[in-house]
């Protein structure tokens, strides 16, 4: 029973840390430079702001390929990171909007390999 409660004990501080890693492999298109996509990113880091969302960008520099680099947004849960796509992508139906504007930019200057959605504790 002892073993039981401490478990419980354990577990649920770590429940309530959870947070949520938006993990995108990205490669550049031809004519975009690193610089370039890092000033959309600094951009995007600005609306996601909003929405408790920070991208980073991992550069391998030891690894089979080293053509492709890696977004990864953190958001402070997956409800926190729900809420950002949802304003993200109904915005997108507005041209004239700061997320299209951004997704446009980002589409011109790199391409979407892979996307995975995870939870940290």
């Amino acid at each position: 029973m002892k073993k039981l409660i401490a478990i419980a004990l354990l577990a649920v501080p770590c429940a309530s840390f959870a947070g949520h890693l938006d993990v995108i492999e990205m490669k550049l298109n031809q004519g975009c430079s690193l610089a370039s996509y890092l000033a959309v990113v600094k951009d995007f880091n600005e609306w996601g702001k909003g929405y408790g969302y920070k991208a980073e960008i991992l550069v391998p520099l030891q690894r089979a390929n080293l053509e492709t680099f890696y977004w990864v947004g953190r958001s402070s849960s997956t409800e926190s990171f729900g809420k950002a796509w949802d304003a993200w992508r109904d915005a997108l139906a507005n041209p004239d909007s700061v997320p299209a504007k951004l997704n446009a930019r980002l589409d011109a200057c790199g391409t979407s390999l892979n996307r995975s959605g995870m939870d940290t504790y």
